[in-house]
């Protein structure tokens, strides 16, 4: 096969290129321009897309002795990943950007462009593995499940869980069957400068972490009152887009409760502008609603069991799910928890696993507990 091999310049899309150019395909690095303004060094472990980065994967793909080059996808990735993410804040969401990045960006955008140049797939460096199963209504016989990777504290297949079946097909994670202390040893070993190169966390487009006050500068400050589950003022925030559901610190309360205990953020209504805290049992929820719902192979009908993560290193939980359609209505998913967890913030994903098995996931609509 051609392949196209997204080169970050970190360790994991190193050692992926060199394993799917190990496997027998003809593969060329490609490195992604997201940001507008890529700043010439890395000044933390935080952000990526640097200049630093867009070096250290030629360095690499000169060393596997492959084609590489720089796509420019920074205005996709400014409309579909930065906007959508101040747009999801705006209206009281708390989204998940690298499900976004890999459901419009990567498994999109990328392997669109990648297709019509003629290749046949997209190779990553995530954690996650691809299982084929024989299957006699699929193409050639073989339907492509996505998995849950080896090494659990590096699993992926949560940011993964909106690529339906199309994109799953054209995809290879050359990682999921190894740990990641015998990844950085196989590129050591490989003579990559890239080996023991810090992993990138957070948000990749926000550098220092700071996530209320880069918000701030795009939507403003918008002061308002921080209340109680009883409607009681015990404070003011700066703006009720800068607090998500089971956020402790940085409530700002000037009253402490009456009895002492911890309070979390219960709900926030960006039309009011008010954050409304409580005990941590109020955020006990047993049930999720989601919508734009995604399935990574077959739908299911009917109520099926399954694992459902809420959070992208969050457990699983087991859980009941069902698909409710109606004619001219978007499908929605509908999970019932077999017991509660806390801390369910609209906008995150919900992914259901059979297994270790990807089934599908939502965007999480709405969290309550059922009757």
């Amino acid at each position: 096969m051609r392949v196209v091999a997204a080169m970050s310049g970190g360790v994991d899309s190193a050692v992926a290129a060199a394993r799917m150019i190990d496997a027998g395909h003809e593969v060329v690095g490609v490195h992604l321009a997201l940001a507008q303004s890529a700043s010439t060094l890395r000044e933390s472990a935080r952000g990526c897309c640097t200049l630093e980065d867009a070096g250290d994967a030629r360095r690499v793909a000169d060393r596997l002795g492959i084609p590489f080059y720089v796509w420019d996808m920074a205005d996709r990735f400014r409309e579909d990943v930065v906007e959508d993410f101040v747009a999801e804040y705006a209206a009281g969401r708390t989204p998940n950007p690298c499900l976004r990045c890999n459901e419009k960006i990567k498994f999109a955008a990328l392997l669109d462009k990648a297709l019509a140049l003629g290749f046949d797939a997209v190779a990553t460096g995530h954690y996650a593995q691809v299982v084929e199963v024989p299957d006699p209504a699929a193409p050639q016989g073989v339907r492509r499940e996505l998995h849950r990777a080896v090494d659990p504290a590096k699993d992926q297949s949560y940011v993964l869980g909106v690529l339906d079946a199309d994109q799953l097909a054209r995809s290879f994670f050359p990682l999921g069957d190894t740990v990641k202390a015998d990844i950085r040893a196989e590129a050591a070993a490989r003579g990559f400068s890239v080996a023991k190169k810090p992993d990138s966390h957070d948000i990749c487009f926000i550098a220092d972490g700071d996530t209320r006050g880069w918000l701030a500068q795009r939507l403003g400050e918008r002061p308002g009152p921080v209340v109680d589950e009883h409607g009681a003022v015990l404070g003011e925030h700066r703006g009720a887009h800068g607090y998500t559901v089971g956020q402790r610190r940085g409530l700002g309360l000037k009253v402490p409760p009456a009895d002492g205990s911890k309070r979390y953020v219960v709900s926030t209504d960006t039309r009011s502008n008010t954050v409304v805290v409580g005990p941590e049992e109020l955020l006990g929820v047993d049930m999720v609603t989601a919508d734009h719902v995604r399935w990574c192979g077959p739908a299911p009908t009917g109520e099926v069991r399954v694992g459902a993560q809420l959070r992208a290193h969050g457990e699983e939980h087991p859980a009941t799910a069902r698909v409710e359609r109606a004619d001219g209505i978007p499908e929605r998913l509908v999970v019932h928890l077999d017991g509660r967890t806390r801390g369910v913030a609209p906008g995150q994903s919900v992914v259901l696993y059979d297994g270790t098995r990807v089934v599908g996931s939502g965007t999480i609509a709405a969290s309550g507990r059922a009757a």
